[in-house]
């Protein structure tokens, strides 16, 4: 009788092999059937080191990878949709190891500023602990903004003039799925993982929080010409 239950286990693993092998080719014949029809590339690899780029997210877990990237214009803006995930390892009394992994889907644009590092992210439960452990958000003058969005960024100057009360009302009317960052010339949305068919919301939001961007930091961060990425397919080819 025992080998029946190893059979089962057999069967069973191999079953769920299966299931996420069929998801994952799903989900890849989904997002390049919306890649065509947003008008954009769809690459699987992250041939322009995504990756490397120095958001807070990309910093998280134990490993990372980017996968399913979409490239292009989309309603005027030049940007890149993709999969992110990153993986915490932990291990048990036994010595066991395990993964626990967290997906999302990002939209990366730009604009012609240079900003400092900044995240804005949901107020939660965690972010209020932090704050309690020495590593405060920004506070600012709108209680109701503060009490739904948890802000970090060493230049606290720059946070104000990027996020004044225009932003801050945006931010608050756009809800709570999505969570930003700012580095440089740089933008990035993202939310946990989001099926092919829910991205237009995504990149709706990435366009949306660009034009928000308030007109005095342009002024006084300058940064001309970075309002698209690097090619790495040649001059004006993006």
């Amino acid at each position: 009788m025992e080998w029946l239950i190893w059979v089962g286990i057999a069967l069973l693993v191999g079953g769920i092999a299966y299931l996420s092998y069929y998801l994952k080719k799903k989900r890849l014949a989904e997002l390049k059937m919306m890649a065509a029809q947003l008008g954009l590339e769809f690459w699987g690899d992250d041939i322009e080191g995504l990756l490397l780029h120095p958001f807070s997210l990309f910093q998280r877990g134990d490993g990372r990878g980017i996968e399913n990237v979409m490239r292009g214009e989309w309603q005027g803006i030049a940007l890149r949709q993709f999969d992110y995930w990153y993986y915490e390892e932990s291990t048990d009394s036994d010595g066991n190891r395990s993964r626990s992994y967290s997906r999302f889907s990002c939209a990366l644009g730009w604009i012609e500023a240079a900003c400092s590092p900044v995240t804005i992210g949901r107020e939660n439960l965690f972010t209020r602990l932090a704050d309690h452990m020495g590593m405060p958000d920004i506070e600012f003058e709108l209680e109701e903004f503060n009490r739904a969005f948890n802000v970090k960024g060493k230049d606290r100057k720059f946070a104000f003039d990027f996020i004044d009360a225009r932003m801050m009302r945006w931010l608050l009317d756009a809800g709570g799925e999505f969570e930003f960052e700012v580095v440089g010339n740089e933008l990035l949305v993202y939310s946990k993982r989001r099926r092919p068919t829910e991205l237009i919301p995504l990149l709706g939001t990435l366009k949306g929080f660009r034009e928000q961007v308030p007109r005095v930091v342009y002024e006084l961060y300058p940064a001309p010409g970075a309002g698209r990425p690097p090619s790495p397919l040649g001059p004006g080819l993006y």
